[in-house]
C-alpha cells in the first residue's frame, strides 16, 4: 500500500460585526447576557412576518471575498435550509447554496518553512441559530444569536498536515483582523471551524469525516491530529472509515461519533420565496473594504526589500505594524548612506525592542507617542554614533509608555563627542584616581572599567564608552613611560 496522505479541507463560519441582525433590525450584540432580550417576530420565526436583508452585511461579504481573491456573483439566490432543532425557529436556515456570493478563490500561506496557496470553493452568507443551554436533565434555548449575520467559507482538501491546518487558521483570522468585520471573539461562538478529514493514497481522497463546531485554532488543530492518527489506525487493521460527523471533547481530546454523515438532499433545499434575488450593485461595490493583505503585504516586502518571510510573518501580526515600519524604513533611506545597515537597524530595534515592549507591557503602538519619523531619528542618531544603544532601548521603552518625547530624550543624551570636553574630563578622573591608575599599570584590567565608570558619571552617561576607554588607555601608556 502507499502511503495515506492526508486531505483536509475547512468550513469556517464567521460571525460579521454589524449593529443590526441579518434579516430583522434587532441588536447584534453577543456581549448581551440577558437571554433572548435581542429578539423580534422575524429572526423568532412567527408566521407571517418578512425578511429584510442587512445591506452593511453584504458590504461586509463582499470585501471578504475580493480580499480571498473570488469571483463575486452578481446575481446570488437565497434557499431554505430545511432541519429540525431547537435552536432553529423557523425549522428552516435563510442561507445560499448552488449559486452562492462568490467561488473560486484563494488564500496563500507564506511562511519560512511553507509556501502553499489554499483554494477557497464557495463563500456564502447566511443567519445564524440560536443556542442552546444545558442544565442537567433540563435544556434550554437563547434566541439572541438568531438570525446574526454569518458568512460561511469553504476550502478545497488542499491540506495535508496538521501543520498546514494551524497555519491557514491563522492567516485566515489574521486576514479577518486587517478587514475588521468581526470581533472575532471564539469564546462567543463568533468564528466556528469545522473539518473535513480523509486519507487517501497518492491524490486520491479517502473516506470524508466531518469534526463539527470548534471554536479555537488550538483544538482545530488537536482534533485533526486526533481524527488523522485514528484513521490511520482502522485502515491499518482493514476496517472501513464510515462517512459520519463527529465532535471534539477538548478534555479528553478525542473525536467521537455524533451521527451518519448528512447529504445536500437531507436538508431539502429550495428557494426561498420571501427574498428577491441578491444583486451587487455598484453602490455597494463603492464601499466595500479594499486592503493590501497580509500574504500581499509579505509578498512586496520580499520583493521591494529582500525582507524574508520569517520576519514579515512578526511585521504582519498587525494592521498597523508594516505600515510603521514602511514610513521608518523611508524616512532611513533618505538620510542613511548605507541603506543595507539602515535596514538591518531597523528589522533589530523594531523587532527586538518595539516589538517587544509593545507586548511586555501589553499596549498599543501608537504615532501620538512615537512616529515612524522619530522612530528613524533616533535610528539615525545611534547610526551616526550620536548615542548609545542602551539609550535607543531606553528611548522606545519610555516613549511607548508616555513618559518622555523621543526628539528631547536624544537632545538629553546625545553622547559627548567634542575632543576638548573629553579629553578635561578624562584628565581630571586620572589625575584624582591615583590608585587604580597604579592598579591597572600592574596588570589589573578591571581597575580601567573603574575610571571609564567615573567618567561616564561625570557626563551623565552622553560620553562613547568604548571612546573612553581607548582615551584612557593611550593617556596611560604615556603614564607609565
Amino acid at each position: 500500500m502507499s502511503k495515506l496522505v492526508p486531505k483536509i479541507g475547512l468550513e469556517i463560519h464567521l460571525e460579521l460585526g454589524t449593529k443590526t441582525k441579518l434579516f430583522c433590525s434587532c441588536k447584534n450584540d453577543p456581549s448581551e447576557t440577558q437571554p433572548n432580550k435581542n429578539i423580534c417576530e422575524v429572526c423568532t420565526g412567527q408566521p407571517g412576518v418578512l425578511p429584510v436583508l442587512n445591506k452593511q452585511a453584504v458590504i461586509y461579504a463582499v470585501s471578504l471575498a475580493k480580499a480571498l481573491n473570488m469571483k463575486i456573483n452578481y446575481q446570488s439566490i437565497f434557499v431554505r435550509k430545511n432541519y429540525f432543532y431547537p435552536d432553529l425557529p423557523k425549522n428552516y436556515q435563510i442561507s445560499q447554496y448552488e449559486n452562492p456570493l462568490a467561488e473560486k478563490g484563494f488564500l496563500d500561506i507564506l511562511r519560512s518553512n511553507l509556501e502553499k496557496r489554499v483554494r477557497i470553493r464557495r463563500l456564502q452568507l447566511e443567519e445564524d441559530t440560536g443556542r442552546n443551554i444545558h442544565l442537567g436533565n433540563r435544556s434550554l434555548v437563547d434566541f439572541n444569536r438568531s438570525g446574526v449575520p454569518l458568512i460561511e467559507i469553504i476550502t478545497e482538501p488542499d491540506l495535508n498536515s496538521v501543520e498546514e491546518v494551524e497555519a491557514f487558521a491563522e492567516e485566515f483570522v489574521l486576514l479577518i483582523k486587517y478587514l475588521g468585520i468581526s470581533p472575532l471573539e471564539a469564546e462567543k461562538g463568533q468564528i466556528r471551524f469545522e473539518a473535513n478529514v480523509s486519507l487517501g493514497e497518492g491524490e486520491l481522497l479517502g473516506t470524508k469525516v466531518e469534526i463539527k463546531n470548534i471554536n479555537k485554532i488550538k483544538s482545530l488543530v488537536e482534533a485533526v491530529s486526533y481524527e488523522i492518527k485514528r484513521q490511520e489506525e482502522l485502515i491499518k487493521k482493514g476496517e472501513k472509515i464510515i462517512q459520519e460527523t463527529r465532535g471534539y471533547d477538548e478534555n479528553k481530546k478525542i473525536t467521537f461519533s455524533q451521527r451518519t454523515k448528512e447529504e445536500a438532499e437531507d436538508y431539502r433545499y429550495f428557494f426561498e420565496p420571501d427574498l428577491p434575488p441578491l444583486i451587487i450593485s455598484e453602490e455597494i461595490e463603492k464601499e466595500m473594504i479594499v486592503i493590501e493583505t497580509p500574504a500581499e503585504i509579505k509578498k512586496r516586502f520580499k520583493e521591494e526589500y529582500g525582507i524574508d518571510y520569517k520576519i514579515s510573518q512578526l511585521l504582519v501580526r498587525n494592521k498597523f505594524w508594516p505600515h510603521f515600519f514602511e514610513e521608518t524604513l523611508s524616512e532611513l533611506r533618505k538620510y542613511s548612506a548605507n541603506y543595507e545597515e539602515a535596514l538591518k537597524l531597523l528589522i533589530n530595534f523594531f523587532l527586538n525592542d518595539l516589538l517587544g515592549n509593545l507586548e511586555k507591557y501589553n499596549l498599543e503602538l501608537r504615532e501620538d507617542l512615537i512616529s515612524p519619523h522619530e522612530f528613524a531619528h533616533l535610528l539615525l542618531s545611534y547610526s551616526q554614533k550620536k548615542i548609545s544603544s542602551r539609550v535607543v532601548k531606553e528611548a522606545i521603552e519610555l516613549s511607548l509608555k508616555g513618559e518622555i518625547k523621543i526628539e528631547d530624550f536624544i537632545r538629553e543624551k546625545e553622547i559627548i563627542s567634542e575632543a576638548e570636553v573629553l579629553d578635561k574630563i578624562i584628565n581630571e578622573v586620572i589625575g584624582e584616581n591615583k590608585k587604580s591608575v597604579q592598579d591597572y599599570l600592574q596588570g589589573e584590567e578591571k581597575a580601567i572599567e573603574f575610571l571609564i565608570g567615573q567618567v561616564m558619571k561625570r557626563t551623565k552617561g552622553k560620553a562613547n564608552p568604548e571612546i573612553v576607554r581607548e582615551i584612557i588607555k593611550d593617556k596611560l601608556k604615556n603614564y607609565a613611560s
